[in-house]
């Protein structure tokens, strides 16, 4: 079972300097509003988009939304495309703005 991450443990990796493949499955007008400078490749264009990051399937991908629904379809996705390691961010955006703004 892949555990899932909170917004509070992805900021403390992010604030020492790990590099992450952070996904951003969410549509391109909510990127521009707000991001967390993820990858950004709506839900929706997924499963035609993957060759881009195919060399992520051996790495911990993190994959967020805004609320965490549409992440959790990316991630069951990304698993089912053979990516061994997909973690899901806890209630998005909405969470971390909360946490952090």
């Amino acid at each position: 079972m892949i555990e899932d991450i909170s917004v509070i443990k992805l900021k403390q990796r992010i604030d020492a300097g790990e590099s992450i493949n952070l996904l951003d499955v969410r549509e391109t007008f909510e990127f521009d509003e707000f991001n967390l400078n993820g990858k950004l490749i709506p839900l929706g264009e997924l499963p035609g988009r993957l060759d881009e990051i195919e060399d992520w399937k051996d790495q911990e991908v993190i994959v967020h939304c805004r609320s965490g629904k549409r992440s959790a379809t990316a991630q069951q996705f990304l698993l089912q495309s053979g990516f061994q390691n997909v973690r899901n961010l806890i209630g998005g955006v909405l969470d971390w703005q909360k946490e952090f703004e």
